[in-house]
């Protein structure tokens, strides 16, 4: 694995003297942690393995490949801003138990801190790397000089949100169910040993991924906190449904556009808490081939007829024009909602 992280420095070398200054900004890597984690980890992306010690590795060659490309980029274009975009997540315990508390930040361990304290602070949490200790190779990968390289100062964050993420202690689950939540039957990570909830009437996305804009807010705020100022551009943030082509040929998506100006308008209120947040890019502008989930899943706001490729705009697609139009959030509030 750090062959390949070394390779992929290179990669970046020849791709950044190609491209040159037409390229204003870079980023290194997106969502290190489905390569890692996802693809190594339970399976589910490529390569297809299931080793945990394996996906720890990943998480930490990764990230170096990410370190050792930066100043490859800078170097290759002197004016380029270079960053990396990590998927980042709200979790909450279900309760004020200790043990709900302690899940909690298993589960923001593995997503949020084994990316962001390594990449701002130059370590990796202590909490995780005990927990990883017994999974090999795990992170015993890590070389003296590793973090130095990881850590080095970045021009900007890309963040991809999508949802938030309640969840309790393996042992308390049945407290959960009396409780009235809905809880996972498994995991895919069981070594966190917890559970996750479905808060009782919360929507969700076609993904089964709740909606919760505020753990967004308050995601932007702890970055802010707790680990940087640099810029934060939000690179990835929308929603999956079930949409059709009605009779008359529309596809009113009433549900994504409630998503989406929920979403910006918790993005606003980070932006007023002092967050410096520079950008927000909606996922998606087409529907795609989504990961493992293929063409079963439609994330854009342009409809895509996939054996024909004929492409209809979505309601949201016009809602969304409209309000980067206006450039106020004022009227992503006022839009959708009677």
């Amino acid at each position: 694995m750090r062959d390949t992280a070394e390779r992929f420095a290179e990669y970046c070398d020849i791709v950044a003297r190609s491209l040159d200054d037409d390229v204003e900004r870079w980023i290194t890597l997106n969502e290190p942690w489905c390569s890692s984690w996802l693809g190594y980890g339970v399976g589910r992306h490529a390569p297809g393995i299931e080793d945990i010690g394996k996906a720890a590795a990943a998480n930490h060659h990764l990230l170096l490949a990410h370190g050792l490309a930066v100043p490859i980029l800078r170097a290759a274009v002197p004016s380029a801003k270079v960053g990396i975009t990590l998927n980042l997540g709200d979790h909450r315990p279900g309760s004020d138990h200790e043990l709900d508390i302690a899940a909690a930040r298993r589960a923001d361990g593995n997503l949020n801190r084994l990316f962001l304290e390594p990449v701002f602070h130059g370590q990796y949490p202590e909490d995780m790397l005990a927990h990883y200790e017994k999974f090999e190779p795990g992170f015993s990968v890590v070389q003296d000089g590793d973090l130095s390289i990881i850590s080095q100062p970045l021009d900007f964050l890309g963040v991809n949100y999508y949802f938030p993420s309640t969840v309790v202690d393996d042992s308390r689950a049945q407290e959960a169910r009396v409780a009235g939540f809905r809880v996972a039957l498994t995991e895919q990570f069981p070594d966190l040993h917890l559970k996750s909830l479905e808060t009782p009437g919360r929507d969700k996305t076609a993904m089964d991924w709740e909606i919760g804009a505020s753990g967004l807010t308050s995601l932007l705020v702890r970055i802010r906190d707790e680990y940087t100022t640099v810029p934060i551009y939000i690179t990835e943030n929308g929603a999956a449904f079930d949409d059709y082509v009605d009779p008359n040929g529309n596809v009113l998506d009433f549900n994504r556009v409630a998503y989406l100006q929920e979403h910006i308008s918790a993005v606003h209120d980070a932006i007023d808490a002092g967050v410096n947040v520079q950008g927000y890019f909606v996922w998606s502008l087409l529907d795609n081939f989504e990961w493992s989930y293929g063409y079963s899943r439609r994330f854009g706001i342009v409809w895509v007829d996939f054996p024909s490729g004929t492409r209809l705009l979505k309601e949201s697609y016009r809602w969304y024009r409209d309000t980067i139009k206006s450039n106020t959030v004022e009227y992503a509030t006022s839009v959708g909602s009677g």
